[in-house]
């Protein structure tokens, strides 16, 4: 074997660097698109898990678009207003009521519920740049991955109430402050009326501003110091709670957040329950954020990049930011345990989880592991949460009957001169459209009737009465759910000779079957 000699190097050559990677981890366009297309993926199935979900309209959907028409009326016509609204509503019946029935009355139901479409649709991309700022881009990923396929995410998507749009302005107000922590405090001011705006479309969104504040201290202290940092906090809260303070003198609604809201009537419904539901619906997206924030706390560095040094936020900053965003996540269902109520639990999930979901995508990254060392865990936890958010709002969203049969079944008994009592009137109400008015009908919640002899009566004795004096041209109850004084109801029409059973209507829910009976007098 001849061993062959190289010649030697010119003088003066040296060999270039060799570099620690490959690849860059600094932004490129290539990059921003591949980015990009992964997040329209991820909307595009939040669109489709949300659309896949079809019934007639629920009752607080009727409710606040047969009170936003009213509610235009008055504005435009002067046509009075008989529901007092602003005394039970939960939000400002003046603003997302009216401009869901201003869609209604062009696109229909399907209209104002891809409203909250849009508006859920836009969460999902502040918190993906929320998470990208705070984070990475991966995180910012994963945490959109997280949150598109939850139960309330998809619920909340085609469901035409104020939820969506209230969590819509928490989120871009939270974005906004993270996205000004490097720029003028006064910017940071932009949140306040955005964040104001979310409280009076849903009063119950104050519970989140507190993270808001908090949120933007936090990302201003890590860049800026603690002074500046106290500073915008302060800022923030004044202009919010201004803002607040002058709508609350100027609307009066002071009432109907007290009833719906601060001073809301306990319920019933056992404690472990709440806890179990709570778990079902959002424990495993809060446990990966757990997850995420203990790692979170025992390595601040994001990059995958080797060799890299840069400067990493202190461990009391990284386990402050996993307190305040992952305790939010258990605000709802803390305040509903007080209560001992489920209402609407589903969906309130999902405003913890809006502000949980930024760990939970540093979870998922890190269960991964650096260059997707570990691709069966992301696997495993994005079947696990598809599977289970499509069953359960597959389940939420039909626990309500579909209402066509009834309604048209009740269509011919409609008149101008009737009067009519029901269990849930919102829906015949609302779908009945120009053959009926709300002021024609009464819930079994309350009544204030006065009888023949004069007499003023409420409550049960004001239901008894009203039947015994065949007020009412038609009465329909629900079997399957009685609200109110129902129960009292039926027991006079099974005792009364002035009313009959005139037939019922058979109806099917996620929960079972039962069917609606209809009344008229003898």
């Amino acid at each position: 074997m001849q061993l062959r000699v190289l010649k030697q190097a010119p003088s003066g050559y040296t060999l270039s660097p060799v570099p620690d990677s490959g690849w860059s981890a600094a932004p490129s366009s290539r990059r921003i698109w591949v980015s990009r297309l992964v997040l329209l993926a991820l909307l595009v199935i939040q669109a489709g898990l949300s659309l896949r979900l079809q019934n007639t309209a629920f009752e607080d959907e009727a409710l606040y678009l047969f009170a936003g028409h009213a509610e235009i009326d008055h504005l435009l016509h002067g046509t009075p207003l008989y529901g007092a609204f602003d005394s039970y509503f939960s939000g400002a019946p003046v603003l997302y009521p009216v401009l869901a029935a201003a869609v209604d009355s062009v696109f229909g139901l399907a209209g104002a519920r891809a409203l909250s479409l849009a508006c859920m649709l836009g969460c999902t991309s502040l918190l993906y740049a929320m998470t990208r700022r705070l984070f990475n881009e991966r995180a910012g990923l994963c945490a959109a991955g997280v949150f598109a396929v939850a139960q309330s995410t998809a619920f909340m998507g085609n469901f035409a109430t104020y939820d969506a749009l209230a969590l819509f302005l928490l989120g871009l107000a939270a974005w906004i402050v993270v996205r000004t922590a490097d720029s003028h405090p006064l910017l940071t001011l932009l949140a306040a009326p955005v964040a104001a705006l979310a409280v009076a479309v849903k009063y119950a969104s104050a519970l989140y501003l507190p993270t808001v504040v908090l949120l933007g201290v936090l990302t201003v202290y890590q860049r800026r110091g603690l002074p500046r940092a106290l500073g915008r906090g302060v800022l923030l809260t004044v202009a919010t709670v201004a803002l607040l303070g002058a709508g609350l003198y100027a609307s009066g609604y002071l009432a109907a957040i007290q009833s719906t809201t601060t001073a809301r009537a306990a319920g019933t419904t056992p404690s472990w329950t709440i806890v179990k539901d709570s778990a079902r619906w959002g424990g495993l997206a809060v446990a990966v954020a757990l997850v995420g924030a203990f790692s979170y706390v025992r390595s601040g560095r994001m990059s995958e990049m080797p060799g890299w040094r840069g400067a990493l936020p202190g461990a009391r900053w990284r386990a402050a930011l996993g307190l305040v965003l992952v305790g939010t996540a258990l605000l709802a269902p803390a305040y509903q345990l007080h209560l001992h109520t489920e209402v609407s639990l589903h969906k309130h999930i999902g405003y913890g989880l809006f502000f949980a979901a930024p760990l939970a995508g540093v979870g998922v990254t890190r269960l991964m592991g650096a260059h997707f060392k570990y691709p069966q865990w992301a696997i495993f936890l994005g079947v696990v949460l598809l599977s289970s958010g499509m069953s359960q709002a597959y389940d939420n969203f039909h626990a309500w009957p579909d209402s066509r049969s009834l309604v048209a079944t009740l269509r011919p008994y409609m008149s101008a001169h009737g009067t009519y009592l029901a269990d849930t009137y919102e829906v015949p109400v609302y779908a009945l459209g120009k053959d009926t008015s709300y002021r024609q009908w009464n819930s079994t919640y309350t009544i204030d009737y006065t009888n023949r002899s004069g007499q003023h009566l409420t409550g049960a004795a004001g239901f008894k009465a009203a039947v015994a004096d065949r007020h009412f041209t038609l009465i329909v109850l629900d079997r399957g759910n009685p609200t109110g004084e129902s129960t009292t109801v039926r027991e006079a029409l099974l005792h009364s000779t002035g009313y009959r059973l005139i037939g019922t209507v058979p109806y099917a829910t996620a929960w079972g079957t039962s069917r609606f009976e209809l009344w008229a007098p003898s």
